[in-house]
């Protein structure tokens, strides 16, 4: 199982980034794909996620109507895509894969290496 996250860099205050986990070595429909994240001194944070056989999503309240989750099946890649970015969602990206995602629990059985979001002011 690999997951390889990609599509952080710098962005200024109130602009876009959209991230992206591509999947290899599992059946990308039986999973779900969550997105999480982790600033310097903080814990980590679920964000969000995706069940990619019917594409239902569940997001943390605090990043509803910023953050969208989608999935291209035939890439195999989910995507985080971010709006109106503050500079309190610098931290750390990862994505992680697990049979499931609701609003009781997110995947997390197989992590990516994270890619790094930094927002300046």
């Amino acid at each position: 199982v690999q997951l390889v996250e990609s599509g952080g860099g710098l962005v200024q205050a109130g602009g876009s980034l959209r991230l992206s986990c591509a999947a290899s070595g599992f059946t990308f429909e039986d999973y779900a794909i969550g997105w999480y994240r982790q600033a310097p001194g903080k814990a980590r944070e679920g964000l969000g996620c995706i069940t990619i056989s019917d594409a239902s999503t569940d997001y943390r309240d605090f990043v509803k109507g910023r953050f969208t989750i989608t999935a291209d099946n035939a890439s195999r890649t989910v995507y985080l895509q971010m709006n109106r970015l503050k500079p309190e969602d610098t931290a750390v990206y990862t994505c992680a894969a697990g049979l499931y995602c609701s609003a009781f629990g997110y995947p997390a059985g197989y992590w990516g290496q994270g890619t790094q979001v930094t927002v300046s002011s």
